[in-house]
């Protein structure tokens, strides 16, 4: 008969080994680099309020072309999540900023997004462009789901012009 040591260590090993094989993160994650920065007219500012189960990263104004950074581990499980609520004038949007299982494969441990009056742009580490643009979340808060489903590209010159200087 096995100890309780015995199953516990199988089991431990056995979600290693399934976490290694569906190509999910490893045990050891890197750190995750998420930028946020004031895309909105010149003149106007980006108030920001960032937070996860575990951790709020305080209220922050961005002027704009200003940013705010903040670096974090990715949990084991794949299922961490960062949410911001963004406003500015008479706006207010909720946007979930990572989400682990969505941004794994889409911004490679660097999360540099540019805010827009239209919803937040993804920078495309291949090309230097903030081209991969999300729409806002819905009503409700972040913190019930993993975020949208639907991705906006924009290939309008007014959210790409001058993309490739910021965030680099």
């Amino acid at each position: 008969m096995l100890s309780l040591d015995r199953y516990l260590f199988s089991f431990v090993l056995l979600v290693f080994l399934v976490r290694l094989c569906d190509g999910g993160p490893g045990v050891f994650e890197k750190k995750a680099d998420v930028k946020i920065i004031n895309g909105l007219e010149a003149g106007v500012d980006l108030n920001i309020h960032c937070k996860s189960k575990n951790d709020d990263l305080g209220t922050h104004v961005l002027g704009f072309d200003q940013f705010f950074e903040f670096h974090f581990r990715p949990n084991f499980w794949g299922t961490t999540l960062y949410f911001c609520r963004f406003w500015w004038e008479s706006e207010s949007h909720w946007f979930d900023i990572y989400v682990q299982k969505r941004d794994v494969g889409r911004c490679n441990k660097k999360c540099w997004w540019l805010v827009g009056a239209a919803g937040p742009c993804l920078l495309n580490d291949k090309i230097g462009v903030y081209d991969i643009c999300d729409n806002w979340n819905g009503d409700g808060s972040s913190q019930v789901g993993t975020g949208n489903d639907t991705t906006r590209i924009y290939n309008d010159s007014k959210y790409l012009k001058g993309s490739e200087e910021r965030g680099k």
